[in-house]
Formats: C-alpha cells, structure tokens, sequence
C-alpha cells in the first residue's frame, strides 16, 4: 500500500463491522427511497417540475460535489469522526424530510441527506479495509460491504411501499389532502437505523492513514460550485427555459469553474483527479459510459416513479414493487457478476448490461403513458419485464465500470482511476432525474400547450386569460389545481375584472378541469416516452463504445484484482 493505514488498538473488530455494514445499509436506503416517491412528492407537496427534480436531484448532488474529498478527510482526522458526522447528518436530514411541510424544506432535508450518505459510503468501506490487511480477505469484505449496499436499495422500496399503505391516514373526501402521509415513517424508520449507526459505532475501532496527504482545496471548490452551477442551470431550464438569463448564467459561471478546476488540477501536486488519466484512451471511454450508462439507469428511474406513481396515480406500494425488480437484481446477482468479471473480459460484461439497459428504454417508450390505469392506461404490471431487464443490466455494470477502468491504467494509478470513475459514475446518477426532467417537462410543455389553447379557448374564456394560463405547466395543473385556479381568479380581480367575470371564468375552468387535467397527463406522458427514449440511445451509445475498450487493457490479472482492494480502501470509494 502506497499510505501507511494507522488502526486504533482500542474497540471491537466486531462492533466496526457491524457500524460499516449498517451505515453503508442506511446510506443507501436514504439514496434510493426518492427514486421510488417522486410521484408521490409530485401529488403531496404540489410541486412544479423544477421543484420535483430538486427533490429528487439535490440528494445525489449531495454525494456528488464533495465524493472525493471525504475518504482524504477520514485518513487526516480518522475515520470514526467520520462516521459519526454522516450518521448524526443522516438523523437530521431523515427527520427533517418525515416533517418537511414544503418543497423548499424537502430540497434542504435532501441535501443534507445526501450529504450524510456521501460521507457514509466511502468511511465505511475504508473502516473495514483498514482492519482487514489480507488481499483475499479484503477482497471477501468488500464484496460483503457491496451486498449490504444492494441490499439497501432492496429494502428502500419495499419500506416505501408498506409505510405508505399501513400508515397514511386519508383526507375525509375525495380529492382531500392526506391528515398524514404514511411514507413519512420510512424516513423514520432511518432516522432510527441512523442512531443503531452512531450507537454502534462508539466500540469500532478507528483509522487514519494521514501521512504525506493534504486537501485540494481550491480544486474541491471549484469542481462543486462548478457541478453545482451546471445542475441548477439544467433543473431551472425545466420551468424557465434554456434561453432564461439564470440559466445562461447558471451555464457560464459553470463553465468558468469547471475551466478554474481542470486549470488547478494541472498545477497542483496533489490533485484531486489525475487528468492524465483521461490520455488512456480506454480509460477515457470507461469514463464516458460511467456518465451515459447511469445517466440511462437513472433518467429510466425516475421516468418510471413519476409516469407509474404521480401520472398513472397507481399506489405507492406498487411503484415500491416495481423499484424491487429494478434494484433486486443488483443484490441477488451478487455472486454472479463477481464470478464474471474474474473469469470473463469485464468489457464484455459492460456492453451486455449496458445493451439490457437500451432494450429497456425502448421497450418502455413505446408504452402509453400520462392516463391512470382505471381509465384505459397501461397496467402497472407491463412495467414488470422492461425494468427487470434495467435491473439486470444495471447488476452487470455497475461494478463493472469500476474493474474495466483500474485494469486499463498502470498499477500506481489504481486508487485514482478508481476514485475518478465512481465520481463519474455517481455524476451520471445525479443526471439522469435532472436532464430527464428538462426533456419531459420541457417537451410535454410544448405538446400541452396546442391541446390547453384549444380547450380554453372552448369554455369562452377571453383571450387574455387564456394567454395567462398558457404558462402555467402541465404538472401544475395535474398537482396543484387549487392553487392554478387561486392564483388566476387573484390575478383576474387584480387586473380589474369584475367579480362576476371572475366566478364566470373559475366556473368554466372547472367544468373543463376533466379535460384540461387529461390533455395535461397525456402530454406529459409523452415527454416521458421521450425520455425512455433517450435513455435508450444512452444506454446503447455505451455499449457500442464498451467494443472498442482492448480487450487486454479490460482482462483482469490476480495483482491488478489485489491492487484493487488496497485502492479501494486508501481513496475510500
């Protein structure tokens, strides 16, 4: 090993398992549980498309911007200290989600989640490499810690689900807004776990491996206000528009950033990110599907939360069964995939698992989407096949991109290379919701506003109002109905109409409210056939580069498979 790993003579072995295993359990609980509840976000809080895609968006965002920086902190500090900030974040971002009352107080509890979850996810990994000095054992460890980290993302939908058919309590009348909303209770339920972590982790041993190491602080600076700027720009281009000024700017000062950071990174000593990693081109086209194929993975995700649970109206414990099939073959495959990437060119098994994926995103665009199921729309059981498909493509690769990319760089570049790829691979994540909100909501805005002109322009409203309500998206008239008519018969009298001008409008919209909400979901519906498509041709644009990856850069050697644990425990991944 490159760092020499200094491991407290204090606390249990045991007790350090037990804190790792269940903190990267909880981390990854935490991450999955939005992907399965956007739509009901989307119906809860009444949010606009903007506001959805924060939600869902900020908590990777969280682990994204800082991922390389907390495994450096751990080894400067020791990594207990660590562990115990992520365990204690997680209480309080978990907490605050269970009571959040707003869309803006979701999107702050979600980044404080998210954050907690990124410090999570590399300390607990390193805590239990660090006390594990054999090669063949470490490697039995890792891939240990990796099943419970799948076995989170079994358990989050399954707990989505039951909570919110066990412990919603409905409104009085149809329509009403829940007296309590029982998916609250999953974020509880890890608020708990979260405590186990802390409780636990007060007998684990601790380690640091600090020597010769220091922050890159003006490169983790400029690499997430720069990711930061991007994502705001994106997620704000799906209510205001790419050509708005907060979103050029939103773009430009990225841009300006990112530049800043690759600058920094060529002059620094130590760097955050070895950008001649990116000469290699192999590794380079490891690095680009990392971000396409889990762009695909993630786009297809949150498609399928919002067009199953939030257009399609279906219950939240079917949306969880179907986030089942997606996550569940990451963990039973487990063994599978291991023994495949030992024995088989780990190239080969990417462009199998990212060529799934693709099947998948065509598959589910041509489904009829934005129609709830009672009324003709497409059963939520047809989503079954297609997103097992994603699921299995999704177990072939993920752990796949990572073995591809240390086996195509020299040996002292390992924990780096590996390092640099999980950033990429998590920055796909954090894509997928963000673009595939701009696609949709973007698109269904466009196809919504023919069918909304005609249909207003019907029920005999003026001219003006029509215009005015033009603006107003698809999904604030599917969620937020009360508040589009409060905000126009406001507006309306405002502007000096009569009163009975006004009840006269607000009577006629309503009685078109059937067919405007329908016009509504059905042009949404097709913005997410958009997106299924895109990420479609994502996923297929990753599996043909995956062929031109040489077949020996991508063949595993038993030193490169040693190489790879010590890399994983000294950068943290």
């Amino acid at each position: 090993m490159s760092q020499t790993i200094k491991v407290s003579s204090a606390g249990s072995v045991r007790a350090t398992f037990v804190a790792a295993y269940s903190a990267v359990t909880l981390a990854q609980i935490t991450n999955a549980l939005p992907g399965a509840l956007s739509g009901t976000f989307a119906a809860e809080f009444h949010t606009s498309g903007a506001g959805l895609t924060w939600i869902a968006g900020m908590f990777l965002m969280g682990i994204v911007v800082f991922e390389l920086s907390w495994g450096l902190l751990g080894d400067l500090f020791g990594r207990k200290k660590l562990l115990y900030a992520g365990a204690a974040l997680s209480v309080v971002g978990s907490v605050l989600v269970a009571l959040a009352p707003t869309t803006e107080m979701m999107i702050f509890a979600q980044a404080v989640g998210g954050i907690a979850a990124g410090i999570l996810f590399p300390i607990s990994l390193s805590m239990i490499a660090a006390i594990t000095p054999d090669h063949r054992a470490r490697a039995r460890v890792i891939a240990t810690w990796a099943g419970f980290l799948s076995l989170g993302a079994v358990i989050s939908p399954v707990l989505a689900g039951l909570t919110a058919q066990l412990f919603t309590v409905p409104g009085a009348g149809p329509g009403a807004p829940n007296v309590y909303s029982g998916w609250r209770v999953a974020y509880l339920v890890a608020a708990a776990l979260a405590v186990v972590v802390l409780i636990v982790a007060l007998r684990a041993k601790d380690s640091a491996a600090a020597g010769g190491r220091k922050l890159d602080l003006p490169g983790q600076f400029t690499l997430a206000l720069g990711l930061i700027a991007i994502l705001f720009a994106t997620v704000q281009a799906v209510d205001s528009g790419f050509g708005s000024w907060e979103v050029v700017s939103g773009y430009i000062g990225g841009g300006i950033l990112l530049v800043a950071f690759v600058v920094i990174e060529i002059r620094t000593k130590q760097p955050l990110i070895h950008l001649s990693l990116f000469k290699n081109s192999a590794y380079s086209i490891t690095g680009v599907v990392a971000v396409t194929g889990m762009f695909a993975f993630l786009a297809i995700c949150f498609s399928t939360s919002v067009a199953v649970g939030g257009l399609a109206l279906a219950e939240t414990w079917k949306v969880g069964v179907l986030f089942v099939f997606i996550q569940g073959p990451a963990f039973a495959f487990i063994p599978v995939v291991g023994w495949l990437i030992h024995h088989v060119a780990p190239r080969w098994v990417l462009t199998s698992g990212f060529a799934l994926m693709a099947v998948s995103g065509f598959w589910l665009s041509t489904f009829s989407l934005g129609t709830p199921e009672a009324f003709g729309g497409t059963p939520w059981t047809a989503f079954i096949p297609p997103l097992l498909l994603l699921g299995i493509g999704f177990a072939l690769t993920v752990g796949s991109v990572t073995a591809v990319a240390i086996n195509t760089v020299p040996p002292q570049h390992i924990g780096m290379a590996s390092a640099t790829t999980n950033l990429l691979r998590d920055l796909g994540f954090a894509l997928g919701p963000v673009i595939g909100s701009a696609i949709a909501f973007g698109f269904g805005a466009s196809i919504f506003a023919g069918p909304l002109g005609g249909i207003l322009g019907g029920a005999g409203l003026p001219a003006n109002a029509v215009a005015g309500l033009s603006h107003v998206p698809p999904l604030g008239f599917l969620s937020g109905w009360d508040g589009v008519i409060a905000q126009f018969s406001g507006q309306a009298a405002a502007g000096g109409a009569p009163a009975q001008a006004v009840d006269g409008m607000v009577q006629a919209l309503t009685a078109a409210q059937q067919q405007i909400q329908g016009a509504a979901g059905a042009s949404l519906g097709q913005g997410f056939q958009t997106v299924y498509l895109v990420a479609g041709i994502a996923a297929t644009i990753s599996a043909i580069l995956t062929l031109f990856i040489s077949a020996g850069s991508s063949a595993p050697t038993p030193d490169a498979i040693a190489e790879t644990t010590e890399a994983n425990a000294e950068v943290a991944v």
